[in-house]
């Protein structure tokens, strides 16, 4: 199979969707791997080390999509990518395909098979490709949130961990999964008063056990969300829906109760987020304000570190994209019930049921559509 990888063109997305370590392992079992020139570099990956494992390298992404029959990225394709995607083309990647009907309906128009890692399934039901973003994504938010918390950022000018005879910040967690509970751990580590809530009891119960004294659990619900939030000085929105929008936890009425300079940071963004007033963010313009309210709503909060964020997530993508290679892709989403699903939109329908329900949308099972 011929494999490309394009650089990525999303703001500040230092991200890069192959490291050489997988190019080489590509290239032995006879596939052919085209790198755009420089695609390595915000991860601190040169030319000369893709070329050394066997890539060939070319000048402009064009001739990536052009001479690739499967692309690798890190991001969703942006609108001035769409012309390049073909129907016969197989696009691994992150999508989140619920946060936006336009991509959605682009690539249905072009006809391509999209792989999504956020939703590939294991065999134990477990989200291995999207768990190494969501550490990195759950830490960056605490340190994010420090750091806009600071007066001069517009925040309330609050210390995390405050001082002796100063009391720390109130940590609000939305969501115990991967995201809250590696924000709950940093905010834990810089002395925070941590509240983390959650709807399973169980996962509850597992958090009261391991995280240290300064993290309190809380049984999510409206009343209790309520609360929380009116008292939090940083709000963390840490949900997940596989494959689907985000729910709204965090109505707007809600913020007229939040402190003047509290923050908001939601790494469900890219799902549409869990808090009504957000919207996508960049790298360059990361924060705006709403009822006084700071919101940091980044929707590719990993790409600010492209070098732990490349290795981390690409230990876990690389061996499923050589998998898919080795197989062909027909072969690997109809004979591999862990591919399949990754298949949100295959030749031109929607393949993913919570997709389909965002957007009321027909559903085709994936073997259907192939």
């Amino acid at each position: 199979m011929r494999v490309g990888v394009p650089t990525e063109i999303k703001d500040n997305e230092n991200r890069v969707g192959m490291v050489p370590a997988t190019v080489h392992e590509l290239c032995d079992a006879g596939h052919e791997v085209f790198i755009e020139a420089g695609a390595g570099f915000g991860s601190g990956i040169t030319d000369e080390e893709y070329e050394s494992a066997g890539a060939q390298l070319l000048p402009a992404a064009a001739d990536v999509w052009d001479r690739a029959e499967m692309i690798v990225k890190v991001k969703e394709p942006l609108p001035r990518e769409y012309s390049l995607i073909r129907s016969d083309h197989v696009l691994f990647t992150y999508f989140h395909f619920a946060a936006s009907r336009e991509l959605t309906e682009a690539m249905i128009e072009r006809g391509a098979t999209c792989l999504a890692y956020e939703t590939l399934e294991d065999s134990r039901g477990h989200l291995p490709l999207l768990t190494p973003m969501s550490e990195v994504a759950g830490r960056m938010a605490v340190q994010e949130g420090a750091k806009y918390l600071e007066k001069p950022m517009m925040g309330r000018g609050i210390l995390i961990g405050g001082v002796p005879g100063v009391e720390p910040a109130n940590v609000v967690i939305l969501g115990g999964g991967v995201v809250g509970t590696n924000a709950a751990k940093v905010a834990a580590g810089l002395g925070g008063n941590v509240f983390i809530l959650d709807i399973n009891l169980e996962r509850l119960r597992y958090l009261d056990d391991i995280m240290p004294a300064n993290v309190k659990t809380v049984m999510s619900n409206v009343v209790h969300i309520r609360e929380m939030v009116e008292n939090a000085d940083l709000l963390i929105g840490a949900v997940l829906l596989p494959g689907g929008k985000a729910p709204t936890l965090v109505p707007r009425e809600y913020l007229a109760t939040m402190k003047t300079g509290a923050v908001i940071v939601d790494v469900a963004v890219d799902q549409g987020g869990c808090v009504e007033t957000v919207r996508p963010t960049t790298h360059s313009d990361p924060t705006f304000v709403v009822d006084g309210v700071v919101h940091y709503c980044v929707a590719n909060m990993p790409g600010a570190v492209g070098r732990t964020s490349t290795y981390a997530l690409t230990n876990a993508t690389g061996p499923w994209a050589v998998r898919i290679a080795n197989m062909g892709v027909r072969a690997a989403v109809g004979g591999s019930s862990e591919v399949a699903t990754a298949a949100n939109v295959t030749a031109g329908r929607v393949t993913y049921r919570a997709v389909a329900e965002t957007f009321g949308m027909e559903y085709t099972p994936v073997e259907k559509a192939l």
